[in-house]
């Protein structure tokens, strides 16, 4: 994703999970025969210029590694990097990422087979 309005939509769709080293945001798909589509971003807190691509860079290693095993809905993604993006382990990375994926539809607060209340 290159378009600003995208980045703003799925934003906006209140659809998160948080981990230490990035945001994962997503929404509904748009044109859902396109496909998956993730943009990333990182902004100043992260560093420097060369440090934002660093993180970013990692960002899409990570998603190139992890979104080809894991079956996913018809959304659009969004991953904001940290700072911790720069130094936390790939591989605590790619389980966050996995995680993060199944349960960003999920409300917060409950596990996947909790009873309603």
């Amino acid at each position: 994703m290159k378009r600003r309005a995208d980045f703003l939509r799925i934003a906006a769709s209140g659809l998160r999970r948080s981990t230490p080293a990035f945001l994962l945001q997503a929404a509904a798909a748009t044109t859902p025969d396109e496909g998956v589509r993730v943009g990333f971003t990182c902004s100043r807190k992260v560093g420097n210029a060369i440090a934002r691509n660093r993180a970013k860079r990692r960002l899409r290693a990570l998603v190139d590694q992890v979104l080809g095993g894991v079956k996913t809905a018809p959304l659009d993604y969004v991953l904001v990097g940290r700072t911790e993006a720069l130094t936390r382990d790939f591989a605590a990375m790619a389980a966050e990422l996995r995680q993060a994926l199944t349960r960003v539809g999920q409300p917060k607060g409950r596990s996947p087979g909790a009873a309603p209340e």
